[in-house]
């Protein structure tokens, strides 16, 4: 019998918050005896960007168990080799933790947040080590009432919520678990029979937890039920939505049993005040969003990620199916669990569909052309972004609409998307942690829509994933009784013009996206102009619209304007009103329209 690796032990203290450093050590009591290499990931699963964690780390040193100096060498840029060494090895080091987001580390006197592939360095070699984290508390008695947050086990003796030990069963599952520290409020319910808790940081006046876990076990409740319709069990034995409210701030990444969240303070719900907020409507969809992913991506795969390679880019087509089919999904099962109403939805849908169509990027990248490039395109979106690529969320969502639309028609309502959901989970991810893990490839998805729901969608695969034709919505609107038309800005009978270009609000009025195709950019001008005056009046980022409206389109206008530190003049003719989103009208139809238009709502 082949003796039981030792676990790989860590420990992680807030040293300085003042300064945003942490301070880890890493023991690993059996070194490889040609010398013990070591990497930090250069990239986190859910945010398809080769972020360079390693840069952070301000000091390393190795030693052995008699506290002796280890030589050790940086061998690239995110990985280290220890000299060899009889018995145990440890690595102390320090992380600057200064990243107010989801993805990576930060530290200060009021909060702590880190992800283990920002300040945990992986032991290169077997990886099936276990892992032990101890969490310290900070020093000084303004720390007396941190507390922890993770959804990674307790060893024994530590308390849930408490500084101690915390287990991993290796470092794939250690990466999964982010950790919040410092006070904190907290909310808890249960969905079915699964605790959930909600972990709210930062600075909140009158937050009504009592209405929020309350929503939250509704969204939650809904979709467990998506994915075991019979059973009602979750993938998981408990979860933690781990929230830092800012004053302006909006993410989420996904894990396998928790989500970290970031959101304005006041998107939160307040005590006394009932009414559904845009704000807060945008925050329940994020967790929704962030707790679909629990089925789709963190169990449901990619066999590109099947497992992750945290040392490189993992290449896939298919990030339309899981980014873009749960930002589909997001927003509907608000709607499903009785959240938000059709109208409201109709709205939100709306907006998706206009912002997918006023971007000619559509028409020259696919969403599975824009899922492998995402490392160096999506992730890095520049001023062109809206003209080059399209968005596999965005877009993605509206593929995944048509697929459902196009299901439930062809089937009579028989079948539909959520079908497909549950298959995929079946074969692929209810499984995927308790075996041998098994992703999709990305040549069997078309096979497996087919054999989920019998419905011939070739066309959809070839013209709505693999190429850039426009979703036909009207006609998939149609047999459930919903008209589609563009919402276009009116002045008088002919519409307020346009100038096809975003702006950065405030003094200035900053060009921030210039369309293809579009007034301005015929007239020559381009993002990182900042307009100053149109026929003599000055223009700011707040009264451009209002300006506007004393033209009509096709009008002549002078633009004067600065190029870094140019004056330019130019003349341009405004162009046709454009839609920034669409309007779904529910219309009667033939009989079914609406049995299956409330079929498709209410799941």
């Amino acid at each position: 019998m082949t003796p039981a690796m030792q676990p790989v032990r860590y420990s992680i203290v807030p040293k300085n918050p003042a300064a945003h450093l942490f301070e880890v050590s890493l023991t690993v009591a059996e070194p490889d005896l040609a010398g013990q290499r070591f990497m930090l990931p250069v990239w986190i699963p859910g945010s398809y960007m080769i972020r360079e964690f390693a840069r952070n780390i301000v000091t390393l040193q190795a030693f052995n168990a008699a506290g002796r100096k280890v030589a050790v060498e940086k061998i690239d840029k995110h990985a280290w080799q220890a000299a060899p060494v009889e018995g145990p090895i440890t690595l102390r080091y320090e992380v600057y933790a200064w990243d107010m987001s989801v993805r990576a580390a930060h530290l200060d006197d009021t909060v702590g947040f880190f992800n283990a592939t920002s300040v945990f360095l992986a032991v290169e070699g077997p990886s099936a080590s276990s892992c032990i984290v101890d969490i310290e508390p900070p020093q000084g008695g303004a720390y007396r009432n941190w507390r922890v947050a993770t959804a990674l086990s307790e060893a024994r003796r530590t308390k849930r919520y408490g500084f101690g030990a915390y287990e991993a069963a290796n470092y794939d599952e250690l990466a999964d678990h982010p950790v919040t520290l410092g006070e904190f409020a907290l909310g808890s319910f249960t969905a079915h029979g699964v605790k959930h808790d909600i972990v709210i940081s930062g600075h909140v006046v009158n937050l009504d937890m009592n209405r929020l876990t309350t929503d939250l076990k509704r969204v939650c409740e809904a979709q467990i039920a998506l994915f075991e319709p019979r059973t009602k069990k979750a993938p998981m034995d408990r979860y933690v939505f781990m929230t830092v409210a800012v004053s302006d701030g909006y993410g989420g990444l996904e894990h396998r049993a928790s989500t970290a969240l970031i959101c304005n303070r006041t998107d939160l719900p307040v005590q006394g005040r009932p009414e559904m907020t845009e704000g807060y409507r945008t925050y329940l969809g994020l967790c929704s969003h962030e707790y679909f992913h629990t089925w789709n991506v963190k169990r449901i795969k990619p066999a590109a990620f099947a497992p992750y390679d945290l040392s490189q880019e993992n290449y896939t087509t298919l990030l339309w199916l899981f980014e873009g089919f749960t930002s589909y999904y997001d927003d509907l099962m608000l709607v499903r669990c009785g959240l938000i109403g059709a109208g409201d939805y109709f709205n939100m849908l709306g907006k998706t569909i206009g912002g997918v169509l006023r971007g000619s990027g559509r028409l020259k990248q696919s969403v599975a052309q824009s899922s492998f490039d995402a490392w160096v395109k999506y992730y890095r979106a520049d001023e062109n972004a809206a003209n080059a690529i399209v968005s596999y969320y965005q877009k993605g969502s509206l593929v995944a609409l048509a697929f459902d639309l196009s299901i439930r028609a062809q089937t009579e309502n028989r079948k539909s998307l959520d079908d497909v959901m549950r298959f995929l989970w079946q074969r692929y991810g209810r499984d995927f942690y308790k075996g041998k893990p098994r992703g999709i490839l990305e040549e069997d998805v078309e096979a497996l829509f087919n054999e989920a729901t019998g419905a011939d969608l070739h066309a959809l695969f070839r013209d709505g994933v693999r190429g850039t034709r426009d979703l036909p919505l009207d006609a998939l609107f149609e047999p459930f009784g919903i008209a589609l038309a563009p919402d276009l800005p009116t002045s008088g009978t002919a519409g307020k013009p346009s100038l096809g270009v975003c702006v950065r609000g405030g003094a200035d009025c900053t060009l921030a996206v210039v369309n293809e195709g579009s007034a301005v950019q015929k007239a020559g001008l381009s993002a990182g102009d900042v307009l100053i005056a149109i026929d003599g009046l000055r223009v700011t980022g707040a009264n451009l619209d209002n300006l506007l409206l004393r033209y009509l389109p096709g009008a002549k206008i002078e633009v004067h304007s600065f190029r870094r530190d140019e004056l330019r003049r130019t003349e341009l003719k405004l162009d046709a009103p454009e839609a920034s989103r669409y309007l779904l009208t529910a219309i009667d139809g033939r009989g079914t329209s609406k049995q299956w238009r409330e079929r498709w709502l209410k799941g």
